[in-house]
C-alpha cells in the first residue's frame, strides 16, 4: 500500500482559479477570485501575491524538485494586476511560466476551479499616483509586462480627457502578443489611444508577421509616436513608463536622459518611471 501524499491545508486555499486562457506555450492569462470574503480597492499598476501550498504538483515539463521539507509551506510571488480596479469580483494576471521557477510551475498546473492562495492587501508603488493628470503616457513594455499598463488602460480609459495614451509592447513571437486584439479595437475607436506592437523574431513564426521588427527602443527612435500624436513626446508634456526585461529599461532610460527625461526617484521628481519584472 502506497503512502498517501501529503494535502495542503483547505484553509490556506482562500481564493479559486475562476478562468484560464492559454496563449501560446508557458503564457497564459488567469483570473483568480476570492472564495468567501471580499477584494479590497487597489491603484492600476499595483500587484496581487499569489500561492500554493511546497506540495502542490508542478506542471509537466517543468524542472522537478526535489521531495518539499515543508510540504504545507505556502510559496508565495507577487504578480502585476491586469485587470481594472474598477472591476471588484477578481484579479487578472498574464503570467509567464518559469520552468526552473518556485511558483508558476505549479500555477500553470492548475486548472479553471482550483484553489489557490490570493494575498487581502492589493500593494505597490507603479501606479500613475505620481504623474500629473494633464501629461501623456507613453507606456513601453517586454513580455508579461503588460500587465500593469492594460489595468491602467482599462480603469483610465473613460477618464482619459484630452492626455494621449500610447502603449508599446515587445515581445518575440505574435503569438506572444497578449491582449492585441483588445488593444487594437481600443486605438481604433479612440483616437488618443496609440497601441504599437514589435517583435524581436518574427521570422520564427508559421504566418508571416507585416508589423515593426525590433526592440521597444526602436520604436522611440524611429519617431513614430511623434508623427501618431502630431508632435514629438518631451519631458514638459509627457511621461514614460517602462516595465519588464531590466536590459531594456536601462537602455531605454538611457536613451531618455539625453533629451532631456530624468528617471523619477523620492528625492528628484521626474517623468520616467521604472518596474524591473526579473
Amino acid at each position: 500500500m502506497g503512502v498517501a501524499e501529503p494535502r495542503p491545508h483547505p484553509a490556506v486555499l482562500n481564493a479559486t482559479l475562476s478562468q484560464r486562457i492559454d496563449l501560446a506555450p508557458g503564457l497564459a492569462i488567469m483570473r483568480v477570485a476570492p472564495r468567501g470574503w471580499t477584494l479590497g480597492g487597489f491603484a492600476p499598476g499595483q500587484y496581487a501575491v499569489l500561492g500554493l501550498p511546497a506540495a502542490a504538483p508542478r506542471v509537466a515539463g517543468s524542472r522537478p524538485e526535489p521531495a518539499p521539507a515543508d510540504p504545507g509551506r505556502l510559496l508565495r510571488r507577487a504578480y502585476s494586476i491586469a485587470s481594472s480596479s474598477r472591476v471588484g469580483e477578481y484579479v487578472e494576471l498574464y503570467l509567464n511560466l518559469v520552468p526552473g521557477g518556485v511558483l508558476t510551475p505549479r500555477l500553470f498546473a492548475l486548472a479553471a476551479g482550483d484553489g489557490l492562495w490570493l494575498s487581502p492587501r492589493i500593494v505597490g508603488t507603479f501606479t500613475l499616483d505620481r504623474v500629473p493628470p494633464d501629461r501623456n503616457l507613453a507606456l513601453f513594455a517586454t513580455g508579461t509586462g503588460l500587465a500593469p499598463y492594460m489595468s491602467m488602460l482599462r480603469t483610465l480609459l473613460p477618464d482619459l480627457g484630452d492626455r494621449r495614451l500610447a502603449v508599446i509592447h515587445g515581445a518575440r513571437h505574435a503569438s506572444d502578443l497578449a491582449y492585441r486584439d483588445e488593444l487594437e479595437a481600443v486605438a481604433r475607436l479612440a483616437d488618443r489611444v496609440t497601441y504599437v506592437p514589435i517583435l524581436s523574431r518574427p521570422q520564427e513564426d508559421a504566418l508571416p508577421w507585416r508589423g515593426l521588427v525590433g526592440h521597444v527602443q526602436d520604436v522611440w527612435r524611429s519617431g513614430l509616436l511623434g508623427e501618431r500624436w502630431g508632435a514629438a513626446p518631451t519631458p514638459a508634456d509627457t511621461h514614460v513608463l517602462l516595465c519588464g526585461n531590466p536590459a531594456m529599461l536601462d537602455d531605454k532610460r538611457d536613451q531618455l536622459t539625453p533629451v532631456g527625461f530624468v528617471e523619477h526617484t523620492n528625492r528628484q521628481p521626474g517623468q520616467i518611471h521604472l518596474e524591473r519584472y526579473w
